[in-house]
C-alpha cells in the first residue's frame, strides 16, 4: 500500500479486519479515544494517528536520550582511529585489494528491513555515486543489518589474525559472515551484477550480517565501537516513527543523512541549524530522486576540505546535545499536566473556592486521585543448603533420583507430608524445606549415612565411562515423559521416549537427546460433575525443574538462530540430566522473539498446523544446530517419529555448504545413519534443488498435487533404515509406506521392527522390585538384563506375592479413596455421591484398568454396549468387579471427550457408583499408581491401530495380568494361562458389528475365565492359580519388554550397521559417497532410455513345468549407455495371486549376464523348480550396484 498518499483514504477499520488485527487496532482506537492525554514522538506518527485511530494527539513528545555512552577527548581520537583502522583492514582482506588512500566510510544500520529502512535506496545511491565521473575519492561502505548466518567467516578470521593465510577464494567477498540464504538474500541480490561489485568502481561494501556485540568473530567490537569511526551515515528510511540510528551517528559527531519520512528527521528539521544533519523529501513514489540526492550529497562530502567536514561534525553533535532529555523532557511533562487536568474534568471533581491559583488547584486534585502506594521490591531469596547437605542439591538436579527408590526413599524421609504437597518434585521440596529441618538433618546421623551412601552409589554411576568403541547416537523427539514435573509430554510416544533415555544412561550407551522445551506442556484436565472435560494449562517455572541453561565459553546463554520469513527465530538452549544421558530442550519464549514465534514452545502439540510445522522446524533444523554448537558429533541419528525429519534437511544443508557436496551425495551421506522410528501409521535453493523436488520429497507420489507433504514420508527418503515399534506395527507400515516403492512387494521391503519396552526400574513398584532382588536380582542388573534368570520368580512363594499384589492394590484404592474426598481433584453432584463412592471402592474385588490417551480407536466404549450385562457384572454379590479408568483426550478430539463424559455418566448411575470410577488427569505418577495396582489392564483397541502399547507392559512386570485384542506388542507378548486375548483377526468388515462381537467376547472372558480364577480361592485364602498366572506372566512376559531389551535389539540390527556404513561412506572424503550418488545420476538419465528387447520364458500355457526339470530364461536389453552390471535381472517367484489381491514372494533368482552387442545384453537363467505348486512368475530388471544397502536405496524397476 502507498501508505502517505492515501493515508486520509483509508478505512482504517476495514483495513484491520482485511490483515486480521482488528483486536490490536480496537484497543488502540480506544486507548487513544479515551486518555486523559494522548501523544506520540513525532509528526508523522501524529499524522497518523489522526486518520487510522480517529484522534490528534494532544502534544507529541519527542524521543530523548542520554549521551553518557558517548567517548570525549583523547579517549574519542583513540577509538575512531581504531574503528577506522579496524574497518578499512576487514574490508581490505574481504576484497582482496589494498585502498590507495583512506577511503571515505559511509554506513547503515538498523533491523533487516529492506525497504522500510531505506537499505534498497541506500544501494542505489551507491551505484549513482560509483558511477559519476566527478567522484574522485576511493569510498567504504558498511551494511550492519543483522541477518540469518553461520557464524563468521573461518578463512577471513584467519587471516586476520595472521595475513600470511590466504582468503578462499570461493566464498562471497562482499561478507563477513557465511550468510543461512545467500542466493535469496535482498542486499546480496541488490549488490549482485552492479557496478558496486566491478573491480574498478570506487565504491566498495561490505556486509555485516550479524549483531555487533564484540562476539561477532570478525571485528570484536560493539555497534558503536565501529559507528565512531565513520564519515557518514545513511538512514534513508521509508517507515521510521522516531529513529534512534540517526540519533546515535551525531551524537558520536558523524554527520547523517535522514528523510521526511523518519520522525527524528522531521524533528531535526524544526531546528534552528542543522548542517550536520541532511534531511532528503521522500514520499511514496519518487525514490529515483532520493538515490540521486543521497548520492549527490555523498559526492558533495567527499569532496570537502577538513574544514568544512569538521564544521559539519561539530554541527552534528551539537544537534545531539538539543535532543537530550534534560532538554526534551519538559514535553513529558507538559503531557502529564494535561492529563491530570483532563481528569478533573472527566470526573467532575469539584475544586473548592479561593482554593489557590490554578496551579495549586491541579496539584490539590492530583493528590486526591493519585494516592500514593506500596513501594514494592521484589526480593528473591534463594535456598543455600548446608555444606553437608550439598549432595541433595546435586541429586535433585539429576533425573536418576526417579528410578532409584533408594533416592526417592531419601528425599521423603525428610518431610513425607511436604514431599507429597511438591508433588514429589525435589527441587519445590527442598526450596521448601525449612530452615530448622535443614539444621536436624545436618545433626541426624542415620540421614546422613543413608545420603553419603546415595551419594556413593550415585557418584560411582556417573563416573563409569562408556566404551570408546560403542555407537553413538544423536535422538530427537518432540515430547519426553521423565517425570510428572517436567511437563513435557502427553502420552505413549514421549514415556517411551522417556523410559528410551533412562536405559540409555543404565546401559551406558553414549547418546544425547534433542527436544522442545514446553511453557505450559501439555494440558491439565478437569472433568464437570457431567464428564465434559475442560482443558487448562499451567504455565511451567523452568527454574524450579531439573534443567539448566547451556552457557557458551564466555559464560554466554547458549543460543541457535533460524531464519523466518522477514525475522530470525531464537531458542535458548537449556540441559536436562537424565542420569548419564543428556537431553538437550529448544526454548522460543524469551524476548527475542516476536510474540507469534515465541509461542512456538507454549503448547505440546498446541496451536494450528503452522505452529506444528515451526515446532518441526525447530526440533529438526535448530536441534542439529543446537548439537552443532555443543561440538556434539554422533554415528547414528534417531528420530522418534517423522516430527524431527527435518534433521535430514539441516544435515543436508550443512554438507552442501561445508563441504561441497551435491544434493544428491549429501543426501546419500546423511541416509547412510539415519534411522525413523516409524510410531504412529527447507529452503530448497539452499540444498541444490528445485521446490517441487523438495516437496516431493515428502509424497508417496511425487508431482501429485492432490497429496498433502507429510513428515513421515520425508523422514523414510532421508533415512537409510525404518523400523516399526512391534513386529506387526512394522508389517502395517509394510503396507502403509509401500506405495513410495512400487517395484516391491511387502515382504520384500527393507522396513524392520524393534518391539517397544518400558523401563523395568521407572515402573515397577519399589516393594516389587525388591522382592524380586531377594530371588533374581540378577536379571535386572548390569548393563544386561539376564532374562533367563526371571524363571527364577516361580521360586517366590504364593503368599508372599499375593500380599504383595494386596499391598500395591490397597495404595491404590487408599489414593483414589483420597483423590474423591479432595472437592478440588473431583467434582460430584453431592457429598452423598462422593460418600458411594468411597465406600463403594473396595480392595478385595477384582479390579480392572484402563487407562491411556482417549482416542476412538483405542475403543473404551466396548465394555459399556451391554449395560444390563455390564451391571450384572460389577454388581455380583459373590464375585463383583470394579472398573478404573482414566485418561485425556486431546482439546480437538471431540469424539474422545464425548467418549469421557459418556464414561463418566454411566459411573454416576445407581447401579455404577463406585463400581466404576473415572479419575481425571492423567499423568505419569496416576500411570505408575494404576499399572502397579489394578488386577487386569484391559486393552481394546480396533485392528491393527496399536502400534505398540507399552502401557500393558508396565503392568505385566508388576504382576497384573493384561487382557487384550492381539494387536501391538500383546501379538507377541500373550502366553496363554498368563493373560487374556481377543483374536487377531477381524470377523467382520463391519465395524459395528466387529465392536458388538467384541463386546459379547469381553464379557464372556471377564465371566467365566478371568472372575472364577481370581476367586477361586484356597483354604489360606489365596487364588493360586492366580499367583501361577502372575508368576508365569513376571517369567515369560515381563522379562521380554524391557527398554534394556529394546536397546539391545536397536544396536544389533540398527545402530551398529549404520555407523560401520557411515564410516564406509565418509571416508576418503566421502569417496564412497560422490561415487554411488554419481552412479545413481547417470543410471537415472539413462533409465528411461533402457527397454526389454526380447523375453524368452516356458511357455506355460502350452508346456506342464515339472519338479527337478530344468527350463531356460532369456532377457534381452538395451541399457543406453549403461554398463551391462549396472543392470540386474531376476526372476520373482510370489505365491499365486488371487482376483488381485497382495503379493506374497517366496523366491528371486538373478539372471546372468552372458552375451554383449553393443548396447543389446542378453541376461539368462536355467531355472529347476524345487517345490510343487501353483506360483505366479516375473521378470524384473533393477539397478544394480553392490554397494547399495538395500534394493529400496534406489528403487527404479522394469518389468520384462
Amino acid at each position: 500500500l502507498p501508505l502517505y498518499t492515501d493515508l486520509t483514504k483509508f478505512n482504517a477499520d476495514e483495513l484491520a479486519r482485511q490483515f486480521n488485527v482488528v483486536a490490536k487496532h480496537s484497543i488502540e482506537k480506544a486507548a487513544a479515544a479515551y486518555h486523559d492525554a494522548f501523544v506520540t514522538v513525532s509528526d508523522i506518527t501524529a499524522n497518523e494517528c489522526k486518520f487510522l485511530l480517529g484522534r490528534e494527539p494532544d502534544c507529541i513528545t519527542p524521543n530523548g536520550f542520554e549521551n553518557d555512552f558517548v567517548w570525549t577527548g583523547e579517549e574519542y581520537d583513540a577509538k575512531r582511529a581504531e574503528a577506522r583502522k579496524t574497518m578499512i583492514s576487514v574490508a581490505e582482506a574481504c576484497l582482496g585489494e589494498k585502498f590507495a588512500e583512506e577511503p571515505l566510510i559511509v554506513g547503515t544500520s538498523g533491523r533487516y528491513e529492506f525497504r522500510n529502512k531505506g537499505i534498497d535506496v541506500f544501494i542505489e545511491s551507491l551505484k549513482k555515486l560509483a558511477a559519476s565521473p566527478r567522484l574522485k575519492r576511493q569510498v567504504l561502505a558498511y551494511i550492519t543489518v543483522p541477518a540469518a548466518n553461520r557464524g563468521p567467516r573461518a578463512d577471513l578470521q584467519a587471516h586476520l589474525a595472521d595475513p600470511s593465510k590466504p582468503i578462499d577464494g570461493g566464498q562471497y567477498k562482499y561478507t563477513t559472515h557465511y550468510l543461512e540464504y545467500q542466493s535469496s538474500d535482498p542486499i546480496v541480490n541488490a549488490l549482485n551484477g552492479s557496478i558496486l561489485t566491478t573491480p574498478d568502481s570506487k565504491v566498495k561494501v561490505i556486509f555485516v550480517p550479524t549483531y555487533l556485540n564484540k562476539a561477532d568473530g570478525i571485528f570484536g567490537k560493539d555497534y558503536y565501537e565501529l559507528l565512531v569511526g565513520m564519515d557518514m551515515t545513511v538512514f534513508p528510511s521509508y517507515y521510521e516513527p522516531w529513529g534512534y540510528t540517526p540519533l546515535e551517528s551525531v551524537a558520536f559527531s558523524v554527520p547523517t543523512i535522514t528523510t521526511t519520512l523518519a520522525g527524528f528527521g522531521l524533528w531535526a528539521a524544526k531546528q534552528r541549524e542543522h548542517a550536520g544533519v541532511e534531511i532528503v523529501l521522500r514520499d511514496d513514489y519518487n525514490d529515483q530522486e532520493v538515490e540521486e540526492k543521497i548520492a549527490e550529497s555523498l559526492l558533495h562530502f567527499s569532496l570537502l576540505d577538513d574544514k568544512h567536514v569538521n564544521e559539519m561534525r561539530v554541527s552534528a553533535y551539537e544537534i545531539s546535545e538539543t535532543a537530550l532529555w534534560e532538554h526534551l523532557f519538559a514535553a513529558c511533562e507538559q503531557a502529564y499536566s494535561e492529563a491530570v487536568e483532563s481528569s478533573v474534568i472527566r470526573t467532575n471533581r469539584a475544586v473548592l473556592d479561593e482554593g489557590g491559583n490554578r496551579n495549586e488547584q491541579i496539584n490539590f486534585v492530583r493528590q486526591q486521585l493519585f494516592a500514593e502506594k506500596p513501594n514494592w521490591n521484589r526480593m528473591m531469596v534463594d535456598k543455600t543448603l548446608p555444606k553437608r547437605l550439598h549432595a541433595l542439591e546435586e541429586l535433585s538436579r539429576n533425573l536418576w533420583w526417579c528410578w532409584n527408590p533408594g533416592t526417592r526413599d531419601l528425599f521423603e524421609s525428610i518431610d513425607h507430608a511436604l514431599w507429597a504437597e511438591c508433588e514429589r518434585n525435589p527441587i519445590a521440596f527442598l526450596d521448601k524445606m525449612s530452615v530448622e529441618r535443614m539444621k536436624e538433618l545436618e545433626q541426624d546421623t542415620n540421614f546422613l549415612s543413608q545420603l553419603d551412601a546415595v551419594y556413593a552409589q550415585f557418584r560411582d554411576y556417573m563416573n563409569e565411562k562408556p566404551d570408546p568403541k560403542a555407537t553413538s547416537i544423536s535422538y530427537f523427539s518432540m515430547e519426553y515423559g521423565l517425570h510428572s514435573s517436567l511437563k513435557i509430554y502427553s502420552g505413549g510416544l514421549g514415556i517411551l521416549a522417556g523410559d528410551y533415555l533412562k536405559e540409555a544412561s543404565d546401559k551406558n550407551v553414549p547418546m544425547a537427546a534433542v527436544g522442545l522445551l514446553y511453557r505450559y506442556g501439555y494440558f491439565t484436565q478437569r472433568l464437570s460433575s457431567q464428564g465434559a472435560q475442560e482443558a487448562t494449562y499451567e504455565a511451567q517455572n523452568f527454574y524450579k525443574l531439573p534443567i539448566s541453561p547451556v552457557r557458551d565459553e564466555a559464560g554466554n546463554w547458549m543460543t541457535v538462530t533460524i531464519a523466518f520469513p522477514g525475522r530470525t527465530l531464537w531458542a535458548r538452549v537449556w540441559k536436562c540430566q537424565v542420569g548419564r544421558t543428556d537431553l538437550y530442550l529448544l526454548d522460543a519464549d524469551f524476548e527475542a522473539n516476536l510474540e507469534e514465534d515465541r509461542q512456538i514452545t507454549h503448547h505440546l502439540y498446541g496451536g494450528d498446523w503452522e505452529n506444528r510445522l515451526k515446532q518441526e522446524i525447530l526440533l529438526g533444523i535448530g536441534g542439529i544446530r543446537a548439537l552443532r554448537k555443543l561440538g556434539i558429533k554422533h554415528d547414528v541419528f534417531h528420530c522418534n517419529e517423522g516430527h524431527a525429519a527435518f534433521i535430514g534437511i539441516e544435515r543436508i544443508r550443512d554438507l552442501v555448504t561445508h563441504k561441497k557436496l551435491s544434493f544428491s551425495e549429501a543426501l546419500y551421506v546423511i541416509r547412510s545413519s539415519s534411522l525413523l522410528y516409524a510410531h504412529t501409521p527447507f529452503y530448497p535453493d539452499v540444498l541444490g534443488i528445485t521446490w517441487e523436488q523438495y516437496i516431493n520429497l515428502g509424497k508417496t507420489n511425487p508431482n501429485d498435487p492432490n497429496e498433502k507433504f507429510s513428515m513421515s514420508v520425508l523422514a523414510c527418503n532421508l533415512s537409510q533404515e525404518v523400523n516399526g515399534v512391534s513386529w506387526l506395527h512394522g508389517e502395517v507400515s509394510k503396507d502403509i509406506l509401500g506405495s513410495m516403492w512400487p517395484g516391491y512387494f511387502k515382504n520384500e521391503l527393507h522396513i524392520g521392527y524393534v518391539t517397544n519396552g518400558v523401563h523395568f526400574p521407572t515402573w515397577i513398584a519399589t516393594s516389587m522390585r525388591r522382592l524380586y532382588a531377594r530371588y533374581f536380582a540378577d536379571g535386572f542388573e548390569g548393563h544386561t538384563y539376564d532374562i533367563p534368570a526371571w524363571q527364577k520368580v516361580h521360586q517366590i512363594p504364593d503368599e508372599e506375592l499375593w500380599n504383595e499384589r494386596m499391598y500395591l492394590k490397597n495404595k491404590l484404592v487408599k489414593h483414589i479413596r483420597r483423590r474423591y474426598s479432595d472437592p478440588n481433584q473431583v467434582r460430584l453432584d453431592s457429598p452423598r455421591q462422593m460418600i458411594q463412592i468411597i465406600e463403594g471402592i473396595k480392595p478385595d474385588v477384582l479390579t480392572i484398568g484402563f487407562a491411556r490417551r482417549f482416542a476412538t480407536y483405542k475403543r473404551a466404549y466396548l465394555l459399556f454396549t451391554n449395560l444390563d450385562r455390564l451391571s450384572a457384572i460389577v454388581n455380583n454379590k459373590e464375585r463383583p468387579v470394579q472398573f478404573i479408568f482414566a485418561g485425556k483426550a486431546h482439546p480437538n478430539d471431540k469424539p474422545g471427550q464425548d467418549l469421557i463424559k459418556r464414561i463418566v455418566e454411566v459411573a454416576a448411575m445407581p447401579q455404577f457408583v463406585g463400581k466404576i470410577l473415572f479419575l481425571q488427569n492423567y499423568d505419569m505418577e496416576l500411570a505408575r499408581r494404576m499399572v502397579q495396582g489394578v488386577d487386569v489392564w484391559l486393552n481394546t483397541p480396533t485392528r491393527p491401530l496399536e502400534a505398540s502399547g507399552t502401557s500393558g507392559e508396565k503392568c505385566v512386570m508388576n504382576g497384573v495380568l493384561q487382557f487384550s485384542v492381539l494387536d501391538g506388542w500383546w501379538v507377541e507378548g500373550y502366553k496363554e494361562g498368563a493373560g487374556w486375548m481377543l483374536p487377531m483377526e477381524r470377523t467382520f468388515a463391519d465395524q459395528g458389528y466387529q465392536d458388538e462381537l467384541d463386546a459379547e467376547m469381553i464379557y464372556n472372558t471377564i465371566e467365566e475365565q478371568i472372575v472364577p480364577k481370581y476367586y477361586d480361592r484356597g483354604s489360606d485364602g489365596i487364588p493360586h492359580q492366580w499367583v501361577d498366572s502372575v508368576k508365569k506372566c513376571v517369567a515369560d512376559i515381563a522379562s521380554n519388554f524391557t527398554t534394556n531389551r529394546m536397546l539391545g535389539d536397536y544396536e544389533e540390527r540398527f545402530y551398529n550397521k549404520l555407523a560401520a556404513r557411515k564410516r564406509e561412506i565418509v571416508e576418503g572424503g566421502y569417496k564412497l559417497a560422490r561415487e554411488i550418488a554419481a552412479w545413481k545420476r547417470k543410471v537415472s538419465a539413462a533409465w528411461d532410455k533402457v527397454r526389454v528387447i526380447d523375453v524368452q520364458r516356458v511357455r506355460i500355457d502350452d508346456e506342464a513345468i515339472f519338479v527337478g526339470e530344468k527350463y531356460h530364461f532369456e532377457v534381452t536389453v538395451d541399457i543406453a549407455n549403461l554398463r551391462p552390471e549396472d543392470i540386474g535381472v531376476e526372476m520373482v517367484i510370489a505365491q499365486q495371486i488371487v482376483g488381485g489381491g497382495k503379493v506374497n514372494v517366496t523366491r528371486t533368482i538373478g539372471l546372468k549376464h552372458t552375451k554383449t552387442d553393443g548396447s543389446r545384453v542378453t541376461y539368462a537363467l536355467d531355472y529347476v523348480p524345487g517345490e510343487a505348486g501353483t506360483f505366479d512368475v516375473a521378470l524384473r530388471l533393477y539397478p544394480y550396484n553392490p554397494h547399495l544397502p538395500h534394493r529400496m536405496d534406489f528403487a527404479l524397476v522394469k518389468w520384462a
